[in-house]
């Protein structure tokens, strides 16, 4: 999709490596306007040619002091003043504004982290809708502070320690708030963006599903050519059921589903999605089994990365080979591949600035994205890859796709290979996590509690441990369940299960499961760790 076609002004955020990024995307999307984020360190022309109304410079782990520290590039700041373009920066955002413009940013006396009081000082501009004196708590993370503001500049806000919380300058539209508004630990964050975008900067909404499902159907039909067949691998999950029936959509018969058994799946999967593809889709779907092929090329493989990269590859070799049996059938060869990639794969496939390279921390590289290789002659679709998952399920809603499909928790694309820690060959591994994420499943079904919950799935850890099971000594697996909670897979919080389910669903996976004396529960939300274990 074109961001220059969407119905809405672009609100553009400059990425430093903040954690939070992601945050002020979704946010402002929350609010019916269109939202993008870029390298910080891009060129101007990239900015320019998206034309934004409104960019803000993200947080960040750096200080302005360093000499390798990420900026925005040169020329940027007389382009926004002469354009009228609004500039909002965050935390180390407001300090790269201040010391480009000609203010000094000084390592702070008083580091401010965590929840913080700050104070109204002047009722203008981004907080013009408070009054002088008004206190919010807010969420600070800075060592640095602002000693002196360039010309023009005023402060609006202080925190409760004296420091620099806000500051403006109206006449040339630049603004900066040195916490996080973005966050839920600043209640009163959403109503400073909501009031900066609509009061101060005027912008208009205009980011709605419908219009994004109709953009994506002008972009598939220019993209693909009337004689042009398109292969999708579906998955069973919401990304590919969507990005499948949003083709389809378009295009109709001349889409070609795939679903292919690695012999990573979930227990009974491909008996599930199958008939689910033909009783409530009605799409096409040839079911491809592969699991010797995947399986011998994982043997002996324990580098999560390495396990990632083999099993894109096979997959497109899967597809490569899908394409040829299809060339022969309908005597053409097929030119393009649909995926489901969302916008946070994206987003943490980037690697960090100030490396080098571009903006975001690697996290860890997704299949759908780093793991192609760069010889694969299918041609990409990824009508997805602007959106974020709860937007993907609005979309899935208009386009009737079943709630069953929308409401199911995502399913990693390497599958159980990443549950597996280690080698997924090894003993019978895949078959004691499949047994045991059943039981996990099932009980929080049964428990009611399946829709709370973002993912839940269980790990199968490489280690054992001494038990006693029917008065003997064992020494056994040890697997460890994860339930998270969260609007868009960017963070996530653990969910706190009742100590009766706890007990439950341990002496279900213990008495059930042969092999597993002890279940543990992870308590980590994201950050720090990832979703996922590997």
């Amino acid at each position: 999709m074109d961001p220059k076609a969407v119905k809405s002004d672009l609100v553009l955020i400059l990425d430093y490596g903040s954690q939070y990024t992601h945050l002020i995307t979704r946010r402002i999307r929350s609010l019916s306007v269109f939202s993008l984020t870029i390298s910080g360190t891009s060129p101007l022309k990239a900015i320019t040619d998206l034309n934004p109304s409104v960019v803000i410079l993200s947080g960040g782990p750096h200080s302005v002091h360093t000499d390798d520290s990420p900026s925005f590039p040169a020329g940027f700041a007389e382009w926004a003043e002469a354009n009228g373009v609004f500039v909002l920066g965050i935390c180390y955002g407001l300090q790269l504004i201040v010391q480009r413009l000609g203010g000094v940013v000084r390592v702070g006396e008083k580091q401010e982290y965590g929840k913080m009081e700050i104070v109204v000082v002047k009722n203008s501009g981004i907080f013009g809708s408070k009054s002088v004196g008004d206190r919010q708590v807010v969420w600070m993370s800075h060592g640095d502070e602002v000693a002196q503001l360039p010309e023009g500049f005023e402060v609006v806000a202080q925190s409760q320690q004296g420091v620099v919380a806000a500051i403006e300058s109206p006449a040339r539209r630049f603004y900066g708030l040195q916490y996080h508004p973005e966050v839920t630990h600043s209640p009163g964050g959403m109503e400073t963006l909501r009031y900066f975008l609509f009061n101060v900067c005027g912008v208009s909404t205009g980011w709605k599903m419908e219009n994004v499902m109709e953009e994506e159907i002008k972009v598939i039909n220019s993209t693909v050519a009337p004689e042009d067949h398109v292969i999708c691998a579906l998955s069973g999950g919401v990304d590919s059921t969507v990005a499948a029936t949003l083709v389809h959509k378009a295009i109709g018969d001349r889409l070609h589903c795939i679903f292919v058994d690695n012999g990573l799946l979930r227990y009974k999967e491909q008996e599930r999605v199958m008939e689910t593809f033909e009783k409530d889709l009605h799409l096409p779907v040839t079911c491809v089994d592969a699991s010797e092929q995947f399986l011998s090329k994982l043997k002996g493989v324990t580098d999560p990365e390495v396990k990632r990269k083999i099993i894109g590859k096979e997959f497109i070799c899967i597809f490569d080979a899908f394409a040829h049996e299809l060339e022969k059938k309908l005597g053409r060869k097929p030119a393009y591949l649909v995926q489901g990639t969302l916008y946070p794969d994206v987003i943490e496939s980037c690697p960090p600035p100030g490396s080098g390279r571009t903006h975001s921390h690697t996290i860890k590289s997704h299949h759908n994205v780093g793991g192609l290789p760069k010889d694969m002659k299918l041609k990409l679709i990824e009508p997805l890859k602007l959106l974020f998952k709860d937007e993907v399920r609005q979309l899935g809603k208009i386009l009737n796709v079943p709630q069953g499909f929308l409401k199911r928790h995502p399913f990693p694309g390497p599958g159980l290979a990443v549950r597996v820690l280690g080698d997924v060959t090894a003993g019978n591994a895949l078959e004691v996590l499949r047994q045991v994420d059943e039981i996990f499943i099932q009980s929080i079904k049964d428990a009611g509690l399946y829709d709370e919950i973002w993912q839940a799935f269980a790990v199968f850890l490489p280690v054992r441990s001494v038990g006693v099971q029917g008065d003997q000594r064992t020494h056994s697996h040890v697997v460890t369940l994860r339930a998270v909670t969260s609007q868009d897979g960017m963070t996530a919080e653990w969910y706190y299960f009742t100590r009766e389910f706890y007990d439950d669903v341990s002496r279900k996976i213990c008495n059930s499961v042969r092999g597993v004396n002890r279940v543990t529960y992870d308590i980590t939300s994201k950050p720090p760790s990832t979703i996922e274990w590997e």
